[in-house]
């Protein structure tokens, strides 16, 4: 039985090393090709460069102001992401502790955009936010990530709420503090590990985004490092190992922030299924 449980283990560690290999090897690619000259790229994609060319990220950096859309990339994944947080929270404790037929209309008419495509959305999305004057604007695009991304943080945090005792509110109130005071001293604590995997998802989302931006942003100033760097790969097609290095920037900054934060991202997931 130990031999067979043995063989069985060794089987699963063989295939998840074939999956691995075909999941990383696009990174080693765009990582290796990045450091190399053109010629060396048309030569041979897979093998490591003779010479490391930084030469090729000073130049990204100058021609793709990466400076300039990673902090568009910044401010938009930031003031979006505590936005989500700041509404999803108390509309989700109001939902759960005032429970009637408004809070779940309220709540069902939120849960239902999680439903539709947001390519049916595109074009009434486009007039509308033209009509408000939010197209080509950084506060524009924050605000439609709100709204986007509230859904799901709602329904996240009302999952979780429903596990918190009432009673320890009930402690609260009667300690002298209101909804309000029994909601962020009593239950906002409580809420840390599923609020950083709302935070940490919201994040990569938001970081990554191509589409939505896509779709508002037409300035160059106002550009994001998802749009500017396919702008970038576009104008430099030729060019690989400028490609390469443009990828490259575009992905270190979401690899270091995913790396940091993975922890919290199994506590969180660990954290709500133990509560649910």
């Amino acid at each position: 039985m130990k031999k067979l449980e043995k063989r069985l283990n060794w089987v699963i560690f063989a295939i998840l090393f074939v999956i691995a290999i075909f999941v990383f090897f696009p990174l080693y690619v765009t990582f290796v090709n990045s450091f190399k000259s053109y010629n060396e790229v048309v030569s041979s994609v897979a093998s490591l460069p003779s010479t490391l060319h930084f030469d090729n990220f000073k130049t990204v950096w100058t021609q793709l102001n990466f400076g300039g859309v990673f902090m568009n990339s910044l401010i938009i994944t930031v003031i979006s992401v505590v936005g989500i947080l700041l509404i999803s929270a108390p509309a989700a404790y109001q939902f759960v502790r005032r429970p009637g037929w408004v809070s779940t209309v309220l709540f069902m008419l939120i849960l239902s955009s999680l439903v539709i495509p947001f390519q049916t959305l595109m074009i009434p999305l486009v007039k509308v936010a033209s009509e408000m004057y939010m197209m080509d604007s950084i506060v524009g695009v924050i605000i439609m990530y709100w709204g986007f991304g509230i859904p799901l943080a709602v329904f996240l945090y009302n999952g979780f709420i429903k596990s918190i005792p009432r009673e320890l509110e009930e402690a609260a109130l009667i300690d002298g503090n209101g909804v309000a005071g029994a909601f962020f001293r009593i239950v906002l604590p409580l809420l840390k590990p599923i609020t950083t995997t709302i935070a940490i998802l919201h994040s990569l989302w938001i970081w990554n985004d191509f589409l939505l931006p896509l779709i508002t942003l037409s300035s160059k100033k106002n550009q994001t490092i998802p749009l500017a760097s396919s702008v970038y790969f576009g104008q430099y097609m030729n060019e690989w190992h400028l490609a390469m290095a443009a990828l490259t920037m575009a992905s270190i900054p979401v690899i270091i922030f995913f790396i940091m934060m993975q922890r919290n991202i199994i506590d969180g997931i660990t954290a709500g299924a133990v509560k649910g």
